[in-house]
């Protein structure tokens, strides 16, 4: 059946315009300022923006931690996605067993994620050492299952050394693949964990302290420098928390490298460390890199207005607070590391964000829509809505306004870290590939309904530091 979505503000990553938008089958048909169609079922968006559904490339479904593992799995946290507007998700692999190949994560995934997702999903790979048979299967993992990301990290127990990021690098260059990075100092951050434990410095508020900005800051220097080194390899910084990392992209930006991309969520930019000075609540925010102060919120919301910072993902990795978080009650390096997020991402920057004119709405579909499909490789199926493309789609109404609260969220975990928030405009239904999966705050979907994507190449998009102020 064709479907006619009529009267809305369409708003894309160049412009917001009053036009029609007919879905004929999966996709969408037509983009006009007005149209007619006797046969289609027609949804009035009157008063309504109407946004390509969102992207969320840094999620944790069903993620295996050692000591615990997160409260969602593919099915209750990709309705938590869908219910927020979020249409597809790139889900980060955790670490598989010792010395496994990197097929192993690749079928475990889809027995995790197959016939659960409700929205539209891929993988990002995940390398825990190095070998020439690692190499060999990151090329046969790209061109096969369409993995076309792999994560490397600079901290935890299968971090990499210098000399093996090199490698992977050299083979991202030569393959055309991007490489995820997790950016803190290890050496930094184990000493300092060490030094707060002999010092009998157990409670949450030192947290932050033993991942200071300094770690973050330094790794993204690093991390510059060994890319550079390798001739420019494709890569993407996750989840910028500081204004010190922010400050080493600038440099790195101005001095002509280009070919990398930068992710903040919206932790960073509405939450600040204050929290962990509550020994009970500020186990929800325990997270890595944790919450900095209200300084870098703002550097890093001027960031994104400046071009420096190309996407909001959420770093969604739930775990239960009146259970799971308790781990950490004595100790805070037992805490596991991580919070919900996925179904609070565009409220929360369409209200703080275009609301509030920190960013224009053109810059939250950049952000939250087209910039994560580009460097995905789902652009132009994924995060923009014109003719060809999935129809897959959001309708905000901006004068609605709700308070955020756990027991309204729709994914297993039990709380949310803007508890009580008011938020400016509400999702009031929510389409994927032209089938509408939410309406209200009800999801009307099927389990499984979510398709395994497979990923083209990356798109960087426009040079940053270009300022766009529309």
């Amino acid at each position: 059946m064709k479907k006619l979505i009529k009267n809305g503000m369409l708003v894309s990553d160049e412009d917001v315009r009053k036009c029609d938008i007919l879905i004929e089958g999966e996709k969408v048909a037509q983009i006009s300022e007005s149209i007619s169609a006797e046969d289609a079922e027609v949804t009035d968006a009157s008063g309504c923006y109407v946004l390509p559904g969102a992207v969320d490339i840094h999620t944790h479904m069903d993620l295996d931690v050692g000591m615990t593992r997160t409260i969602d799995d593919f099915y209750t946290g990709t309705v938590a996605a869908a219910c927020g507007g979020t249409t597809t998700i790139v889900d980060h692999m955790a670490f598989g067993p010792e010395n496994c190949s990197l097929w192993h994560q690749v079928k475990e995934y889809h027995r995790l994620a197959d016939q659960k997702a409700v929205v539209d999903y891929g993988f990002h790979g995940v390398i825990q050492h190095v070998n020439e048979d690692i190499l060999r299967e990151m090329k046969e993992i790209a061109e096969m299952e369409g993995i076309s990301s792999f994560k490397v990290y600079l901290t935890y127990d299968y971090k990499l050394s210098d000399s093996d990021l090199m490698r992977v690098l050299e083979c991202a260059k030569q393959e055309d693949i991007l490489i995820a990075v997790h950016c803190e100092n290890d050496g930094m951050i184990r000493h300092l964990r060490e030094k707060f434990l002999k010092e009998g410095k157990t409670e949450v508020k030192y947290h932050p302290l033993s991942r200071p900005p300094e770690a973050e800051a330094e790794a993204v220097n690093r991390m510059l420098y060994l890319a550079k080194a390798a001739g420019e390899a494709p890569f993407y910084i996750v989840h910028l928390s500081s204004a010190a990392g922010l400050e080493e992209v600038i440099r790195a930006k101005r001095a002509g490298q280009q070919n990398f991309a930068v992710e903040t969520c919206p932790q960073y930019l509405l939450l600040d460390d204050q929290i962990y000075q509550d020994p009970k609540e500020g186990l929800k925010a325990v997270m890595a890199p944790p919450l900095r102060g209200p300084g870098d919120r703002e550097r890093l919301w001027e960031g994104l207005r400046d071009g420096w910072i190309q996407t909001i993902a959420t770093d969604h990795c739930p775990f239960t607070f009146h259970t799971q978080k308790q781990m950490g009650a004595h100790d805070f390096t037992r805490c596991p590391s991580g919070a919900p997020g996925v179904e609070e991402r565009l409220s929360l920057i369409y209200s703080e964000g275009a609301a509030r004119e920190r960013i224009t709405l053109p810059q939250m579909v950049e952000f939250i829509c087209t910039n994560p499909a580009k460097i995905a490789g789902l652009y132009p199926q994924k995060g923009i809505l014109r003719p060809g493309s999935d129809a897959d789609l959001v309708i905000l109404d901006p004068d609605a306004v709700r308070i955020l609260r756990a027991d309204h969220m729709h994914g297993a975990c039990d709380y949310t870290c803007y508890e009580g928030m008011r938020v400016s405009g509400d999702i009031r239904d929510v389409f994927l590939r032209g089938k509408k999966i939410v309406s209200g705050h009800t999801f009307v979907g099927t389990r499984g309904e979510g398709r395994y994507l497979k990923r083209g190449k990356v798109r960087f998009s426009q040079p940053a530091g270009h300022n766009r102020n529309r």
